[in-house]
């Protein structure tokens, strides 16, 4: 649920104040992300841009965005937080807010404003589903096959996944019931509009689950992004999920023979959360950096280097080529009109309140 501005106000009066000067900021900071081509889009477009300004800073980085809520759960508990920035999904955000793991942030008062004057919280617009999340990007989470491995006739709809008449192989799927549930039920006949509703039941769990016990002994199971594009480079696998941005590093840039199937390809958002009770220098040099990594230009000069769509309505304009291959960035979004004919939208709030179950019983799953 959305925390009121008002307890965001009252929660942020340390944030509000201006910026500390050079001398009261940390000279060290940790930044926790996803690795691969997704965290090296965040080192070029954010980070090095930084540095220069910086150049006493030291960054750390931590690819353990995955297991975000659980690490902060522990770290929080033992009194010793290491971590000072967090790129973490909407709903994990959404979890980590609501148990206190994560400081409430007055986005007007703490980001930049557009180059027009638009205040930040107008420029995220609906994006903002959190008080202590900071957006960043639009990305999906789709499927890639191998050209190669799937016979004439090439996969055109997310139930070919279930389909190992058709498409024998191992295919990769993420190690977590989000995504693989909603596809699964859709794939067993429920409307996309009804998902959610069944997925609430019983009753729903278990025909997800059974959907998915169709395919589990075929299934090679990842946790960090760049796993699927590896093992479709491999061919140890005919397809796999993953997110968009990587499957483009593979197709674009690697020249892998690999292709996309946008068919019911999930919507999420991505974005920065920070650590609750940072010491007051280290809290100055996260906001120092936050403010510049989610300006306008910033936003969209990541998306020169990976394929996800800008947060901020101010920065999709400047969206242009790929800083190396040359290449018009804006077909390879995973909103780009001929991508989006099925689109998955994925339920922040119903994750955030569901997840701690659903992973219970998933794990369960896996583990028959």
């Amino acid at each position: 649920m959305k925390l009121t501005k008002m307890t965001a106000l009252a929660a942020t009066t340390a944030l509000c104040a201006p910026m500390a000067m050079a001398s009261d900021m940390a000279n060290e900071m940790t930044i926790v992300s996803w690795g691969g081509a997704y965290q090296e889009s965040q080192l070029k477009a954010y980070v090095e841009p930084y540095l220069e300004m910086h150049p006493d800073l030291k960054v750390i980085w931590d690819e353990s965005s995955a297991e975000a809520t659980a690490k902060m759960r522990a770290m929080t508990e033992a009194g010793n937080v290491t971590w000072d920035l967090v790129d973490a999904v909407a709903s994990d955000a959404m979890r980590m807010c609501d148990e206190g793991l994560i400081a409430e942030i007055d986005h007007d008062a703490v980001l930049a404003a557009a180059p027009d004057g638009t205040s930040a919280s107008d420029d995220f617009g609906d994006l903002l589903v959190s008080d202590c999340f900071v957006p960043q990007i639009v990305y999906s989470t789709t499927f890639g096959y191998r050209m190669d491995l799937v016979g004439d006739t090439a996969p055109s709809s997310i139930c070919d996944v279930f389909d190992l008449a058709a498409y024998p192989g191992k295919r990769a799927l993420q190690k977590r019931p989000i995504d693989n549930m909603e596809w699964a039920l859709y794939c067993d006949g429920v409307a996309k509009d009804e998902i959610y509703d069944v997925l609430g039941t019983d009753e729903g769990v278990d025909r997800a689950l059974a959907k998915l016990d169709s395919i589990k002994d075929q299934v090679v199971w990842w946790t960090a992004g760049a796993e699927t594009p590896q093992l479709l480079a491999d061919g140890e696998v005919v397809m796999g999920s993953t997110f968009n941005g990587r499957l483009f590093s593979a197709i674009a840039e690697q020249n892998q023979p690999i292709d996309m199937l946008w068919d019911m390809q999930s919507f999420d958002l991505d974005g920065w959360v920070v650590p609750a009770d940072l010491p007051e220098d280290r809290k100055a040099r996260v906001m120092d950096f936050l403010k510049f990594a989610t300006d306008t230009q910033r936003l969209a000069d990541q998306a020169k280097f990976i394929s996800y769509g800008p947060a901020r309505a101010s920065s999709a304009p400047l969206v242009g080529q790929h800083a190396i291959l040359g290449i018009d960035m804006a077909p390879h979004m995973p909103t780009d009109p001929a991508n989006a004919g099925n689109v998955h939208v994925y339920d922040y709030e119903w994750w955030a309140d569901n997840r701690d179950d659903l992973d219970a019983k998933f794990q369960a799953w896996l583990a028959k």
